[in-house]
Parts: structure tokens; C-alpha cells; sequence
């Protein structure tokens, strides 16, 4: 938090103040009353990464009102690289599937919205074209699917795409997790014509084929 303020008051003295994107998470609405969710939805967050996030916003918005163009952005479960965080859900479940182990389902009725990478970076592209061209900051925008999958569901169809032998184990709900979000793309669409392209089935059928290819492509032990 503190390396954003300090970018922030450096922004403050200078005659043309640059435009800022800050990614923010769902995980600010915490345990949401109304499903889907909306951008104007209370920030009730329930563990310390959405705290973190909801003082980042907090601080954009103080220098919003001092005429800096800085907008938030609000991620949802983005997925669809190999190249991500080994314990983050759908590449765990991926890599498992491609690898015929074990996939372990922390809260199989919890559900998310889960969107795909590509779609998260058209969505950010877009709002760098906007603001880069003078256009004024949006308020606080999503880039979300529209859709939930429980946990349960997600596992099952990891399963059905990848190596014979793939089982699921499942195991209690985290308890600093959020339990459910949906998120509209409403104002995504309306502010910068932006909707999601990528399904979570295609997506995810993508994304476990891309671990396979890496797992055939390495040297077999012993070898050359």
C-alpha cells in the first residue's frame, strides 16, 4: 500500500498528471447479498487480501477527486495460462486433470465466476484506449463472465478432459474464502462495449490440452 501512495503523491505534483489503472478483485464485496453482482454493490470484505484491495480503492478514489484520471478495475478468477500460480484453482485442476492425479476440492458447493485471460486483457486494453485517448475515468468497472461454477462442477469437467485416472478428493471450505460470487458485465458493456468471448468450457479444455502438451513435451527421466 505504501509503494501505491507513493506513486500516487508523485502523480499529485506534476503539471499533467498521468491516468491510472488499478486492479482491484471481487474480493472486496465479500459475502455479496444480491447475486449477480453489480460495481455499486457494498464493500463488505472478509479477509485481508480484500481489505488491502478495498484501501487501494480508497486511495484511487481520493485522487480521482482531485482530478487525476485513475479508474479501478475489479477481477474475477482469471485463468488461462500454464504459467500461473501453482495453488489458484483452475490451474491446479488442469494440471491435474492433464496429469491424471488427484484434484482436491476445498468447498465443492462454493461457487465463482471464473473469466479467461484473453478476455480480461480485451477488457483492459479497451479502458487503456479510452483513457489514453482523454476520455474521463469510468467508475469502478468488472470484468467478469457472468457466469458461476461451483467448485464441484469444475473439478468434474477438469476430469472429463483430461488422462485416465484423475480422481477428486474433497475436503471442507477454506474459512477466509468467500463462498459464492457472479458478477454482471453490464457496465463493462455499456462503458466500453466490452463482453466475454471465451467460455469456461472452452476455456478450460484449452487450458488442460496447453498442460498436456508441456507434460509430453519434457524428457522422459533418463533420457537425452
Amino acid at each position: 500500500m505504501d509503494g501505491l501512495r507513493t506513486v500516487l503523491d508523485c502523480a499529485r505534483h506534476r503539471s499533467a498528471p498521468p491516468w491510472f489503472i488499478f486492479a482491484s478483485s471481487r474480493e472486496v464485496y465479500g459475502q455479496a447479498d444480491v447475486i449477480p453482482v453489480a460495481e455499486d454493490a457494498p464493500l463488505r470484505p472478509v479477509n485481508v487480501y480484500g481489505r488491502t484491495k478495498v484501501a487501494g480503492e480508497d486511495l484511487i478514489e481520493a485522487i480521482r477527486g482531485e482530478g487525476v484520471r485513475a479508474a479501478i478495475v475489479r477481477l474475477s478468477n482469471v485463468y488461462g495460462s500454464t504459467h500461473d500460480h501453482d495453488d489458484r484453482v483452475i490451474p491446479a485442476f488442469a494440471r491435474a486433470a492433464a496429469l491424471g492425479t488427484t484434484l482436491r476440492v476445498e468447498g465443492a458447493a462454493n461457487e465463482f465466476d471464473f473469466t479467461h485471460v484473453s478476455d480480461t486483457t480485451r477488457g483492459l486494453a479497451a479502458l487503456v484506449e479510452h483513457l489514453a485517448q482523454g476520455g474521463d475515468a469510468p467508475p469502478p468497472i468488472q470484468f467478469v463472465s457472468g457466469v458461476s461454477t461451483t467448485l464441484g462442477a469444475l473439478a468434474q469437467h477438469a476430469i472429463s478432459l483430461g488422462r485416465a485416472g484423475a480422481v477428486i478428493t474433497e475436503a471442507s471450505a477454506r474459512s477466509f474464502d468467500v463462498s459464492r460470487f457472479c458478477g454482471s458485465p453490464a457496465r463493462a458493456k455499456a462503458l466500453l462495449g466490452w463482453s466475454p468471448r471465451v467460455s469456461l468450457t472452452d476455456g478450460l479444455a484449452q487450458l488442460v490440452d496447453e498442460f498436456r502438451r508441456e507434460l509430453e513435451a519434457r524428457p522422459q527421466a533418463g533420457g537425452r
